[in-house]
């Protein structure tokens, strides 16, 4: 008992008795959460729980709350000084759908990954009770839910443009990207009496206001232009885009009816010391012991023994909001402290001598993409790898090997894994291929996974993605490595199904590609519109937002099911689907006996 009692007293309060144990008569900040409380610096509101702790402030966490009744939300009392709110790892219609607008049958961000356990838009569900049971009480929301849709967007599952969740919500403020250096501001001046409303200032953060005539701004079209006119909405994104920076952003405003919603520029990128406080912070690295009678928490034992060695990714694949969310400047940690992180992790008993992973949103952008990013900031009109990587470009992989290396001598570790994907064109570009034959010599185990997403030349110029020519190119320079190496080891390509711009007629490109290289796919992403995205911005508009050029988007149940099943077509489930496409463009040449048939 004695034991079980040590163990609760290292996470932080969940339970009046908690509190009671602690002698906290009333905690200074309560933390709601949609996932299930793990003690782990891969989930979100486990490091901003410690941060706060860290602060000297006392800090209790309320997880999944039942939205059915107030009993969940009440039951560690009203905080102090405010209420910081998350729907969780992940945005809570994500969680919940699949691209089809199926039910999922399970959370793995909840004990015993069980579904249901959250309500759909769980920030504005959760925002709700909290002023249902606490009034005014200062309301602080962020997250990758909140973060993702902080201004109007286009969402998905109701297939309409909903205004900004900070409105919806009827939050005080919410934080968009990481979070750190905003929770800090805003709960010291908190600290020192001063009033929500005024909070208007903090890089990182949006607030609500009804004027914005002396704001030095710049002016979006509003909510009820971009919800009417697909050309307005394309023209918002774009701007909002452009300022995603946090030594050149400005300051944005739009028009949500009754409110404006203001953005302040990103907040700066955290220094290397500054991440590592983050990272050194006293997470338990486990799941909550209420749950250990309950399966435990499935999500965990993906990171449980990986280590996250930097934020940011200036690759910028228009499907993917890490851009928007984190940024594109690299914030890396010191080697010092992520071998340190390693070394205690080798003292869990249920550690096997594997690191899962090292790396981050990319694995290998390790360091600031070039000197001038580090001073003045990414490029506004260009990118650091697309069309073709920048000249000005770091591509150095030496020290992402000399980390590894010095990780391998640490005792106990077997072997590391690289899972946090590899841009093969930011390989490449090296110019030699110490960095790709050191990982299949040491990082690999039987099989790397890659993801060229596609091969049409227009689809990956609208995905921000390299050419065919360089992913062939990386093909041949793996084979060859491997074969010098004698190591029998493949590669497992993920490619997107139905990605704006996309036709029938490439996806069998695709599909014949496939068919070619040999290469089987285990997995094909049916694109999802998810909040944030270039490429969600598209799939609504059928515009590409940076040229202004219509576009094709494939939107029917149908031509989407068909587009996927191309890609797996060696799968016998998917043969009539497949037949069916064919058949729909004429492709009877590739209906038959032959060697070059997709179905036969």
């Amino acid at each position: 008992m004695q034991k079980e009692n040590k163990i609760r007293l290292s996470f932080l309060p969940t339970t009046r008795e908690d509190l009671k144990q602690r002698n906290i008569p009333q905690l200074d900040v309560l933390i709601i959460t949609g996932d299930a409380y793990v003690d782990h610096p891969s989930f979100g509101h486990a490091i901003i729980a410690r941060l706060v702790e860290s602060l000297g402030f006392t800090v209790g966490i309320i997880s999944q709350p039942d939205w059915h009744k107030n009993d969940d939300f009440t039951k560690l009392g009203r905080p102090r000084l405010c209420v910081m709110l998350s729907a969780g790892n992940m945005d809570s219609m994500v969680n919940h759908y699949t691209a089809n607008k199926k039910k999922r049958h399970n959370d793995n961000y909840t004990p015993g990954g069980i579904a249901g356990k959250r309500p759909d838009r769980a920030t504005m569900v959760y925002c709700n009770k909290v002023r249902e049971n606490f009034g005014d009480i200062p309301l602080i929301i962020g997250g990758i839910e909140a973060s993702l849709r902080r201004l109007a967007h286009y969402d998905y599952w109701s297939d309409k443009v909903r205004g900004s969740i900070l409105v919806d919500s009827r939050a005080d403020l919410l934080v968009y990207g990481m979070g750190e250096l905003a929770t800090k501001e805003i709960l010291t001046r908190l600290d020192s009496g001063e009033n929500i409303k005024n909070i208007t200032n903090i890089d990182g953060t949006c607030y609500k206001t009804h004027d914005i005539s002396k704001l030095n701004c710049i002016t979006l079209p509003s909510f009820s232009e971009v919800s009417s006119d697909k050309n307005k909405y394309a023209m918002a994104f774009a701007s909002a885009y452009k300022e995603n920076d946090s030594f050149n952003g400005k300051k944005l405003a739009q028009d949500q009816g009754t409110w404006f919603v203001v953005q302040n520029k990103p907040a700066r990128p955290l220094t290397q010391s500054e991440m590592d406080e983050v990272y050194a912070l006293p997470y338990t690295r486990k799941w909550h012991p209420d749950y250990d009678k309950l399966g435990g928490v499935p999500a965990l034992s993906e990171v449980k023994f990986s280590v996250t060695q930097h934020r940011g990714c200036f690759g910028e694949c228009a499907f993917c909001a890490i851009a928007s969310h984190q940024g594109r400047i690299i914030q890396s940690r010191s080697d010092e402290s992520v071998l340190k992180e390693i070394e205690a992790m080798t003292h869990d008993p249920d550690f096997k001598g594997y690191v899962s992973d090292l790396g981050g949103p990319t694995a290998d952008f390790t360091h600031t993409q070039c000197e001038k990013c580090a001073k003045y900031g990414s490029c506004r009109d260009k990118s650091c790898l697309y069309p073709v990587p920048c000249e000005n470009l770091n591509t150095s992989h030496e020290h992402y090997i000399s980390l590894l290396e010095k990780a391998k001598k640490i005792p106990k570790i077997k072997k590391i894994f690289i899972r946090s994907g590899l841009r093969f064109d930011y390989i490449l570009a090296e110019n030699n291929s110490k960095f790709l034959e050191y990982i299949c010599e040491n990082n690999v185990s039987g099989q790397l996974k890659i993801a060229p997403e596609h091969i049409s030349t227009k689809v990956l110029n609208l995905m921000r993605k390299p050419q065919k020519e360089i992913f062939e190119k990386f093909i041949m320079a793996y084979k060859n490595i491997n074969n010098k190496l004698g190591k029998k080891q493949f590669l497992v390509p993920y490619f997107i199904s139905s990605h704006p711009g996309s036709t029938l007629e490439d996806a069998i490109e695709l599909a014949e590609f496939i068919r070619d290289t040999g290469l089987r796919p285990e997995q094909v992403q049916d694109f999802t519109p998810t909040p944030g995205s270039v490429s969600t911005c598209m799939y609504y508009t059928g515009i590409n937002p940076f040229k202004n050029e219509l576009i094709y988007v494939a939107k029917s149940m149908e031509e989407r099911k068909m587009q996927r099943a191309l890609l797996q077509y060696f799968i016998p489930e998917n043969k009539d689907l497949v037949k069916k496409a064919l058949m729909k463009v004429k492709r009877y040449d590739l209906i038959g006996a032959g060697k070059k048939c997709l179905v036969r």
